[in-house]
């Protein structure tokens, strides 16, 4: 793409940023509860509590990464 950007270009981009972080927010906070859900309502010991944390929070943020990696690469194919 050559030259500056419309204003409707720029409107464009934005949304699609916002819809990109707010799915992919959405997504790491529900792989964090399926994950930690045996944390969160089991009668676990404190080391296997915190163990289940960490897992859901590396999952949480790998699938936040991708989400957000994936929707937007996506637009920007769409775009071409």
């Amino acid at each position: 793409m050559t030259g500056p950007r419309t204003q409707d270009e720029r409107d464009a981009l934005t949304v699609e940023i916002v819809f990109a972080l707010v799915t992919a927010g959405l997504l790491a906070a529900v792989l964090y509860v399926v994950v930690d859900s045996p944390a969160l309502f089991g009668d676990l010991g404190r080391a296997q509590e915190r163990a289940w944390q960490g897992a859901a929070f590396a999952v949480a943020t790998v699938g936040f990464a991708v989400r957000l990696v994936r929707a937007l690469w996506l637009f920007s194919r769409h775009r071409r």
